[in-house]
């Protein structure tokens, strides 16, 4: 019988196929599949280049795996998936001017931030992991599944996000107050930007886990067993629209730049990943300026302790502030993640986003 970890050869063939695949599609449909805001970012020879190593890869991996007999319909899946993608014009398909479109999906931002995800974090956790699991670990599909969600409707979440906060923070808005924001350095206004967004965060934060009807949809990102840097993407898609509104609310209204405000987005992109993942340093002191894995782990902790501790994304000053820090200080780390009953919560990404909704289930009350 093969161990979780020798299954990720032929997982791995699966996904360079798949992921090529679709890479593939992207270029065939660029104004329906690709992302109008993330397309200045790569170039399409850059596309290409990856287009090539993973069909390569699938094939060359997926070959090896099949030879091998480890999970032989899976590895076979990646190189079926990789011959598509070659049929069909590989990394040589002309692509032509990409008009524009008031709406697209974000299928190139999906592949891309796989990738690169799981090549930066993948090996980290595999060398400095504090509870060693299998990459393959229980729940991966699930989170996988959400992944491609989250990133593959960014744009549509964009569009709803911005349109629920424009109207509200022009209301509201003070202009001399907006004046003095944005005439402050862009450094400055980058350290504003993430107190006030953590601010923000984490009071919504905290009614998530008092207010049962709005724990229904946040017991979801609780119900991670094993936390890594995929973990943080099991988020109720109800919820990340909600929350991205009630965090990009008072930045709008506070008028911070436009390049401060997208510095902010990348730093709270990578904390949420940094959060969760699975790597078992000890930071010392940073542990108490800048939210690190043993802090976020411990708001995830299965403990009655925790589970009205650690709000903060990016700031442990914030729980400082708002009376719910709690760190140990003799380094340890949380025994076991997830909600107090684990039934409450099913699984799969279907399952999880219809949970809300019924009735007729009992949910845990996340603070006791």
């Amino acid at each position: 019988m093969l161990t979780k970890d020798a299954r990720l050869l032929p997982h791995t063939a699966c996904w360079f196929g798949v992921l090529s695949l679709l890479a593939v599609l992207c270029f065939h449909f660029p104004e329906l599949l690709t992302s109008q805001e993330f397309r200045p970012v790569y170039t399409s020879g850059f596309a290409r280049g990856l287009l090539l190593v993973g069909i390569i890869g699938a094939f060359v991996i997926g070959t090896v795996a099949v030879l091998a007999g480890q999970r032989r319909p899976i590895a076979f899946t990646g190189v079926v998936a990789a011959t598509v993608a070659v049929l069909l014009g590989g990394s040589s398909i002309p692509l032509g001017e990409i008009e524009p479109t008031p709406w697209s999906l974000g299928v190139d931002w999906f592949i891309l931030s796989l990738v690169f995800s799981a090549l930066v974090f993948i090996p980290l956790e595999r060398c400095l992991a504090h509870r060693p699991h299998p990459v393959l670990r229980r729940g991966w599909r699930t989170d996988v599944c959400y992944f491609f969600l989250s990133h593959v409707l960014v744009q549509l979440i964009l569009i709803v996000v911005t349109t629920s906060t424009t109207t509200v923070a022009a209301a509201i808005a003070v202009d001399p107050v907006k004046e003095l924001v944005v005439g402050l350095p862009l450094w400055l206004q980058v350290l504003l930007a993430v107190f006030v967004a953590d601010l923000a965060q984490a009071v919504l934060h905290r009614a998530y886990h008092r207010v049962t009807s709005l724990w229904r949809f946040h017991a979801v990102h609780h119900s991670s067993r094993d936390l890594d840097w995929l973990a943080g993407s099991r988020v109720h898609l109800a919820e990340t629209v909600l929350t991205r509104s009630i965090v990009l609310l008072p930045l709008m209204v506070l008028g911070f730049s436009t390049p401060a405000m997208n510095a902010y987005v990348i730093i709270v992109g990578l904390q949420a990943v940094v959060a969760h993942a699975n790597i078992g340093v000890r930071f010392g002191w940073l542990e108490y300026l800048v939210v690190l894995p043993r802090y976020h782990h411990w708001h995830h902790a299965r403990h009655l302790d925790y589970w009205d501790r650690n709000y903060a994304i990016h700031l442990p000053v914030v729980d400082m502030l708002m009376g719910s820090f709690k760190l140990p200080r003799d380094g340890s780390w949380p025994e076991e993640y997830g909600v107090l009953r684990l039934e409450t919560v099913p699984e799969g990404i279907v399952e999880q986003h219809l949970m809300p909704f019924r009735g007729d289930r009992e949910y845990d009350r996340h603070v006791a």
